[in-house]
């Protein structure tokens, strides 16, 4: 067996979850699995994906870092290196895995940006568990309760000087890899969207802060956009709410359509971009984000 140089391996962060599963086991305790998968790329469509059932009397931080040296060998074997950061969403469960995480020198970040996991997810809840022994047909730990903090106001650090709501067609969305971004977030798109849909989203403008903002707003893992009575919430982190801004009702329908179409159409893909002004064609941040349920 030839040894794969570091050079060769492919690099991305790690999505995880850590939690029981619909199903009993064959001594009448509930199931807990691992699940662990990479943060697809924008345009590359190869994913790491493990998976290992922890004992119900296993469930601590010595059994998940174990599993995790286990899930990080077998990513390299296949040409992966290790992660040098993992997203996940639960904070009943962040104790222990940032405990376990940071046994092997692992980042963990408390993030809603965890598409490629939740998508992985919900299809193994539809086609997965179903046909295992031992399914109760009810989740015993969905992936998480609805959001139902308050949004607050968005640090100052990150209230651009004015805003506007904003459309990208499909075609364009696509080429945003080779947009001259200086931080920037981007997910795949899936081939099935159809191409002449147009995807929302806002705009931050702050002629001399841009730059800072966009640096503030990235360390904010935001997630995705919401339209609530007349206010744009920004969902962010593990758990965060943010108030936008305020708009009027007749802005509010347009935006709130607009979202709610593109949820269905278009795999719930949005934005948020921050620049100097409407006039300024350079990007100082793009993320793009998408809404695809409660998590």
């Amino acid at each position: 067996m030839i040894a794969t140089k570091k050079s060769d391996l492919k690099n991305t962060d790690w999505e995880l979850d850590f939690y029981s599963r619909p199903i009993i086991d064959e001594n009448g305790k509930k199931r807990w699995e691992l699940l662990i998968t990479s943060t697809n790329n924008f345009k590359d469509t190869k994913t790491f994906k493990w998976e290992k059932t922890c004992p119900a009397n296993s469930v601590n931080s010595i059994w998940l870092k174990n599993a995790l040296e286990e899930a990080i060998d077998e990513a390299c074997s296949q040409g992966w290196e290790k992660p040098s950061v993992i997203r996940c969403w639960r904070s009943s469960m962040k104790t222990m895995i940032k405990r376990a995480a940071d046994q092997i020198g692992i980042e963990l970040i408390s993030s809603r940006r965890t598409y490629s996991l939740l998508e992985w997810i919900n299809d193994r809840e539809k086609s997965f568990y179903p046909k295992q022994k031992g399914y109760i047909g009810v989740n015993l730990a969905p992936p998480s309760s609805p959001i139902t903090n308050q949004a607050i106001p968005l640090p100052e650090e990150v209230r651009g000087d004015s805003w506007s709501f904003a459309s990208l067609s499909l075609n364009t969305l696509r080429e945003a890899d080779e947009w001259e971004i200086q931080f920037s977030n981007l997910i795949p798109i899936k081939d099935s969207i159809d191409q002449h849909i147009s995807i929302p989203g806002i705009r931050l403008f702050s002629p001399k802060r841009s730059l800072a903002l966009a640096a503030w707003l990235g360390g904010l893992e935001p997630a995705k956009l919401l339209i609530e009575g007349t206010q744009i919430i920004l969902e962010a982190g593990q758990s965060d709410r943010w108030l936008v801004t305020d708009v009027d009702k007749e802005a509010k329908e347009a935006i709130e359509n607009n979202f709610i179409n593109t949820k269905i159409e278009a795999d719930g893909l949005q934005f948020i971009s921050v620049q100097k002004s409407p006039e300024e064609n350079s990007l100082d941040g793009f993320w793009m984000l998408k809404d695809i349920g409660e998590i």
